[in-house]
């Protein structure tokens, strides 16, 4: 939990505290508001984001493909925010990430081998291959759903609000959303011991 969303709850709070700093006249350098949120709190999730790599790869010496990939897109696009003081291109990085996963699943039901299956078969032990089919469809379609609503809500919501949908709206919808996928692993076959 903590390398997972203990980023996203420093960038929250960074943001808000980007803010605050800009409002007091402590951060003229900036343009204005939104622009000093993004740029303080990009910064320590990217610092945030590359720590979590660090100490998940100290207690496994292993880090997981997505993982990888998140932190790079973290890195390559918070830099762009920060270098640029545009924060256009944090708020696309969610975007492009869950864009690169319903490809990737969807990619993987093509070809006739779950991706899903192959990065966490040992998580879910005894899962059928339908059961394998069916989840990797289902996380699909909902990494689409999440890409369209973080682009409705980057294109119609200000910063503040986005960045409240972006920590709390979407991680809540994730926690749902895995939770209401226990019937499905219940009825293929998934092992609990």
């Amino acid at each position: 939990m903590a390398i997972n969303f203990g980023p996203l709850l420093l960038f929250f709070g960074a943001s808000k505290l980007g803010k605050a700093l800009f409002e007091r006249g402590q951060l003229p350098q900036l343009a204005d508001a939104d622009v000093a949120s993004a740029v303080v709190g990009t910064s320590v999730f990217v610092v945030a984001s590359l720590i979590a790599a660090l100490w998940h790869w100290g207690k496994t010496r292993h880090l997981p493909a997505a993982m990888i990939f998140t932190t790079v897109v973290v890195v390559l696009f918070g830099s762009l925010t920060v270098w640029l003081q545009d924060k256009a291109f944090i708020q696309l990085k969610p975007t492009i990430i869950y864009g690169v996963f319903a490809a990737l699943l969807v990619g993987g039901l093509i070809t006739g081998r779950p991706t899903l299956q192959l990065v966490m078969g040992e998580a879910l032990p005894g899962l059928t291959e339908a059961g394998w089919r069916l989840l990797t469809r289902n996380w699909a379609i909902f990494f689409v759903a999440l890409l369209i609503a973080n682009e409705a809500a980057r294109r119609l919501l200000g910063y503040d609000d986005w960045l409240s949908f972006k920590v709390w709206g979407v991680t809540v919808a994730i926690f749902a959303f895995t939770l209401a996928q226990g019937p499905l692993l219940a009825r293929h076959g998934l092992k609990l011991d």
